[in-house]
C-alpha cells in the first residue's frame, strides 16, 4: 500500500511539521528511505522537495502539496523503518543528549574497577562504550553538545575520552555524591532550560551497547517527537528471552506512529514470571533510556517529589564552575532524595509513553551477556588478544596482557588482566561479584584499579614493588604538567626514557632529555611538565619508608584537585 506520502499529509489540518520532514526523506535521499520511490524519481525530484518542504512550513501548503504529489508518494509508515527517516524525523527540533557516567560497578570485573567501570572500557570497538553512546545521536539532526553527569573522580578520564573522539560536553556536571538516575536527570534537566527553555533531553546511559545504531536513532527520532507533544517517553526492548535481569514494561493502549501508553512497569521477575511476561506478548525490556522535554520532566518531578527537586535545584543554583566541569553544591546535593526516575516520575506520570525498539540493545552486564553480543568463530568462541584456543566451543577468552591457551573449555569465561585473572563458567558469570566481595574483604586493591591509573596529565602504571621501594612507568601528555608538590616519607628518583622534562626541583628549573636522571629528595617542593609536542615517558623509582598516593601535599595544581 502506498498512502501517506507528503500530499496526503499536507492535506490534513495542524500537520506536525516533524511529519513533514519525515514523509520528504525519500526524495531528499535519493530514494533510500523508501523502497516504493525509485531512485530515478528521487534524483529528479531531490531539488524540488527542499523548495516544496520550506514553502509547505510556511503557508504555502497547499500548492507545495500538489507538486510533490508529482514528485513522490510513500508508505511513511515504512519509510521510518530506515536510518535516512531518522535523519529527517527530527527537523527542527533541538535536544540535548544526556549522558548519565556516574556509575562504578565491578560487573565485569576483572577488565572494570571501581576507577575505571565499564564505560570507559572500549569492548566491542575501538571505542570505549561512552564515547560510542555519544557518537551513536551525533547523526541525528538537532542534537546540541551533551550533557554529561559523572562523578569527581572520572571527570578527567570522561573528558578525555570525548575530547579523542571531538566531543565537548556543555556541561559536564559532577556528582559531589551519587544520588541515582531521578536528581542527575534533574540538574541535567536545569541546565538544559538555562540554553533553552523548550529543550527536549534524551537521556542515555553510558554504559550500554547498541549493535543496529540506524534503528536506535530512528526510535529515538520518534521517542523526541512524542517528546515534542509534552509525552515522558521511555524506550522499551523487545525481548529475546524471559530474562531476569531487567525491569518490563507492559504496553497500554496504543498511539498514533506506533508508540503506546504504559500499563505499568515490572520489577526484575522471577523466571516463571519472566516466562509469562514475554509469552503474553505484552511486555518490553526496561533499557532506561528516556525523551522528554526538560520542562515536563522538571513539572512532574516537582508535582511528584517537590523534595527532590528542591534540593537538586539548590544544588544547581550553588554550583561552582571548575575549569570545564560543574561542580554541585556538596552538602545540598547529598541532603537530596536518593531515587529513580521510574520510582520518582515514570510510575506515577500520567503521561508515560513507550517506544517499541529493538536496536540490538545491551545493558552489558555479565561476560555472558558480552558474549552473546561479540563477533564469534564458527564453534561460538569469542576470542580477543593473544588466544590459543583448542577443542573449546562456546567460550569467551580474552588476553589484555599476557598469552592464554585454553584446550578442551565449554561455556567458559577467562578474562586475563595484568594484575588479575578471572575463571568462571558462563553461566555463573553474575558472580563475579562475590569475587569482587573476597577482594573488598581482603583490602586487597585489584577492584580498585588497574595497574595502570589515569590522571588529568596523563597516566602511571606500577612495574615493580617491594620493601620500602616502588617502580612506575609515567606518561605525560604534551603540555601537561603534575602539580607542584612534596612527599613527607619518600624520595624520587626518574629517569627519562623519551621525551623532554621540565623539572622544578626547590628553586631550580631544569631540563632532563631521554637517557638523563633527576633525584628528587624527601620534602623537596617538585614539578614535572613535559613542554614537547610528543608524549613524555619516563621511569620513577620510589624509595622510603611510606609510599602511599595521599603521601601529597599539592602548593599548585592547573587542574584543581585537593
Amino acid at each position: 500500500m502506498r498512502g501517506g506520502g507528503l500530499a496526503d499529509l499536507l492535506g490534513k489540518a495542524n500537520v506536525h511539521p516533524l511529519e513533514l520532514g519525515r514523509v520528504g526523506a525519500a526524495v531528499r535521499e535519493g530514494g533510500e528511505v523508501d523502497h516504493h520511490v525509485s531512485g530515478g524519481e528521487a534524483a529528479a525530484a531531490q531539488v524540488e522537495a527542499h523548495g516544496l518542504m520550506a514553502r509547505a512550513l510556511h503557508g504555502g501548503a497547499q500548492r507545495a502539496a500538489n507538486e510533490a504529489g508529482r514528485a513522490c508518494d510513500y508508505d511513511a509508515h515504512r519509510g521510518r523503518r530506515s536510518r535516512r527517516a531518522a535523519r529527517i524525523l527530527t527537523m527542527g527540533l533541538r535536544f540535548y543528549p544526556v549522558i548519565l557516567s556516574g556509575g562504578s560497578g565491578t560487573r565485569l570485573w576483572p577488565m572494570s574497577r571501581k576507577l575505571l567501570p565499564k564505560q570507559f572500557l572500549a569492548l566491542l570497538s575501538r571505542h570505549t562504550l561512552l564515547q560510542e553512546t555519544a557518537l551513536r545521536v551525533r547523526p541525528i539532526p538537532g542534537c546540541e553538545p551533551p550533557i554529561v553527569v559523572c562523578n569527581d573522580e572520572q571527570r578527567f578520564l570522561a573528558a578525555d575520552q570525548l575530547r579523542e573522539i571531538g566531543v565537548q560536553a556543555a556541561p559536564m556536571i559532577l556528582e559531589p555524591v551519587g544520588r541515582n538516575t531521578a536528581p542527575a536527570i534533574a540538574v541535567a534537566a536545569l541546565a538544559a532550560r538555562e540554553r533553552s527553555p523548550d529543550a527536549l533531553l534524551l537521556v542515555l546511559p553510558s554504559d550500554h551497547t547498541i549493535t543496529r545504531p540506524e534503528v536506535f536513532r530512528r526510535d529515538a527520532a520518534a521517542a523526541l517527537e512524542l517528546a515534542s507533544r509534552g509525552y515522558l517517553a521511555t524506550f522499551g526492548i523487545v525481548p529475546s528471552a524471559p530474562e531476569t535481569g531487567f525491569g518490563y514494561i507492559e504496553r497500554g493502549a496504543p498511539l498514533e506512529g506506533g508508540a503506546c501508553k504504559v500499563a505499568s512497569f515490572r520489577e526484575k521477575p522471577d523466571r516463571a514470571s519472566a516466562e509469562e511476561f514475554v509469552a503474553s506478548g505484552r511486555f518490553l525490556w526496561n533499557s532506561g533510556m528516556f525523551a522528554f522535554s526538560a520542562a515536563k520532566y522538571l513539572d512532574e518531578l516537582a508535582r511528584l517529589r517537590p523534595e527532590m527537586l528542591a534540593a537538586a535545584t539548590k544544588a544547581y543554583s550553588k554550583s561552582v564552575r571548575d575549569l570545564d566541569f560543574l561542580r554541585l553544591e556538596r552538602e545540598t546535593f547529598a541532603a537530596c532524595p536518593s531515587d529513580s526516575i521510574d520510582y520518582a516520575v515514570m510510575e506515577k506520570t500520567a503521561d508515560a509513553v513507550v517506544v517499541q525498539s529493538d536496536p540490538g540493545w545491551s545493558d552489558v552486564g555479565t561476560w555472558s551477556a558480552l558474549w552473546g553480543i561479540s563477533p564469534k568463530d564458527a564453534a561460538g568462541n569469542v576470542a580477543l588478544g593473544d588466544v590459543y584456543l583448542r577443542d573449546s566451543g562456546d567460550c569467551y577468552v580474552r588476553s589484555e596482557k599476557r598469552h592464554v591457551s585454553a584446550i578442551g573449555l565449554k561455556d567458559v569465561v577467562v578474562v586475563e588482566t595484568e594484575d588479575a585473572v578471572l575463571v568462571a563458567a558462563r553461566e555463573r558469570s553474575q558472580d563475579v561479584k562475590e569475587a569482587v566481595a573476597n577482594l573488598e574483604a581482603k583490602s586487597r586493591t585489584e577492584h580498585i584499579s588497574h595497574t595502570r591509573v589515569h590522571r588529568p596529565w596523563g597516566y602511571y602504571e606500577s612495574v615493580d614493588a617491594g620493601e620500602r621501594f616502588q617502580v612506575k612507568r609515567i606518561m605525560v601528555q604534551p603540555g601537561a604538567a603534575l602539580s607542584l608538590q612534596m612527599h613527607h616519607h619518600r624520595a624520587e628518583h626518574w629517569v627519562v626514557v623519551s621525551g623532554t622534562a621540565k623539572v622544578t626541583r626547590g628553586e631550580d628549573q631544569l631540563l632532563v632529555s631521554e637517557n638523563e636522571s633527576v633525584f628528587i629528595p624527601i620534602g623537596i617542593k617538585h614539578r614535572l611538565e613535559n613542554p614537547g609536542k610528543m608524549p613524555l615517558y619516563l621511569i620513577e623509582v620510589q624509595s622510603g619508608g611510606y609510599l602511599g598516593e595521599d603521601d601529597i601535599v599539592r602548593f599548585e595544581d592547573r587542574y584543581q584537585r585537593k
